[in-house]
């Protein structure tokens, strides 16, 4: 649903860290994670599933996946 965002905080090595965010941007799309083979996918898709973004992160480096839904009354969060 547009509004809906995925924060991902990487550990950035030296630097520290980083953070990442992707959103659905358009409305009836959505964000999607999945995990495989040590690697955290996040993708927006669009109603029918087709991947339009995807950010790809090693899983042993993601400090924190943090999901921000939309509120069921189609209003974004503020703050």
């Amino acid at each position: 649903m547009k509004g809906d965002r995925v924060e991902i905080v990487i550990d950035a090595g030296g630097e520290g860290t980083r953070t990442y965010e992707v959103a659905a941007s358009r409305a009836g799309r959505r964000v999607e994670i999945a995990t495989r083979r040590g690697v955290v996918e996040v993708s927006e898709v669009t109603r029918t599933g087709t991947p339009v973004r995807t950010a790809r992160f090693m899983a042993s480096r993601v400090l924190a996946l943090v999901e921000h839904p939309v509120s069921s009354d189609g209003a974004e969060p503020s703050g």
